[in-house]
């Protein structure tokens, strides 16, 4: 959602309605997770996907059947081989997926959501998905502030309350309530979609595989910043535009500066006098991910460094070093490729061995 945002954002101020199509729930195998999205707008223009090109077909057509009734529709898609047409996931899986028409008139608030996800300003959007409440009603929740309606006030109360701790969290899901909120209820579905600041990748040292990590880290959806102590080497047209590049001692940049539970922090300097101040910093600090480059030696020597200033041995279990899986990775790309490798494996609880090794779901509960 946050990538197609931009596009849907020009449709909605020019006023051209389209359908907004949004992964509510999956099951199994499914190719795709909740918040994932695909709409459907003027001269039949289609950006995003739900499904990696499964049903994209028929969500082409209810978006379309959306757009005309100004009603929105709840769609499940299950597995399917009964006959080469049949709409279904080949993987096996299930996805729902809520469909609904987008205008200033149905949606008024929709301008103000993506200037904020542009902007890096947490919101999170409720949607009702099904029950005694309009289907495709939608909340938008800020830290401070709500604007829209779900149908009742307890409804909007109690599912604004939940936002604000999904957006906390960064997390997205389908929640259940009573009419007017009541918690221990279930006959209103409602999604919650947030929409946090992306997470911050901390790269140091301005070194070519430094170029390359920052540029794969941004692929991946990450706010990267570069970081040396050497000004020749930290300039900002080494590196890919949007990065952000400063010039600071590693340990004291990393100590002026905010980290959470979705950090990632990537030493690539190998020097002692850079890397220990600045891993002593960041061992102790929250932070997703934390791996440093360098070769056996390299990290043996380290390690004793770190262990004398005085580090616990919980905290020296974090690094994650010699950086990166074992790929015979050579080329800073193809190094680049290892170390977010090992950052969405850590992520997700993957083993990082050929799924040719592997039995059961490919993409099993998060």
């Amino acid at each position: 959602m946050r990538d197609i945002l931009p596009v849907l954002n020009g449709w909605y101020t020019a006023g051209l309605p389209f359908g907004l199509a949004t992964v509510v729930s999956t099951s199994r195998s499914a190719p795709r997770d909740p918040g994932a999205a695909m709409a459907v707008g003027p001269d039949e223009e289609v950006v995003g996907g739900v499904s990696g090109g499964c049903v994209e077909g028929a969500v082409f057509a209810l978006a379309q059947e959306v757009v005309a009734s100004g009603e929105a529709q709840l769609e499940t898609f299950g597995y399917s081989d009964e006959d080469a047409f049949a709409v279904g996931l080949t993987c096996g899986g299930e996805i729902t997926v809520l469909v609904r028409p987008v205008t200033a008139a149905l949606d008024p608030a929709f301008g103000d959501i993506a200037e904020s996800v542009a902007a890096g300003r947490p919101v999170t959007v409720a949607t009702v998905t099904d029950g005694p409440a309009p289907r495709g009603a939608t909340l938008a929740v800020w830290p401070d502030r709500v604007a829209g309606t779900l149908g009742t006030t307890g409804l909007d109360v109690a599912v604004s309350a939940d936002a604000r701790g999904e957006l906390a969290l960064g997390a997205t899901g389908l929640r259940h309530y009573g009419p007017h909120g009541e918690r221990r209820e279930d006959a209103v579905g409602v999604f919650l979609h947030s929409f946090a600041p992306p997470p911050r990748m901390l790269v140091f040292g301005a070194i070519d595989y430094a170029a390359a990590v920052a540029r794969i880290g941004d692929f991946l959806g990450y706010r990267v910043t570069v970081c040396d102590a050497r000004p020749v080497f930290a300039t900002p047209k080494r590196f890919p535009a949007g990065v952000e590049v400063v010039v600071d001692w590693p340990h004291r940049y990393l100590g002026g500066t905010d980290t959470d539970d979705r950090t990632v922090i990537c030493v690539l300097t190998h020097d002692p006098k850079f890397d220990v101040p600045l891993l002593e910093v960041a061992l102790r600090r929250p932070a997703a991910y934390i791996g440093a480059m360098g070769s056996r030696r390299t990290h043996d020597d380290r390690m004793k460094r770190l262990a004398e200033s005085g580090l616990t041995g919980a905290e020296l279990s974090r690094l994650r070093s010699p950086v990166g899986l074992d790929l015979g990775a050579r080329t800073p790309e193809e190094v680049a490729v290892s170390v977010a490798a090992e950052i969405v494996a850590l992520r997700w609880g993957g083993s990082g061995v050929p799924l040719t090794a592997t039995a059961g779901a490919i993409h099993p509960p998060s």
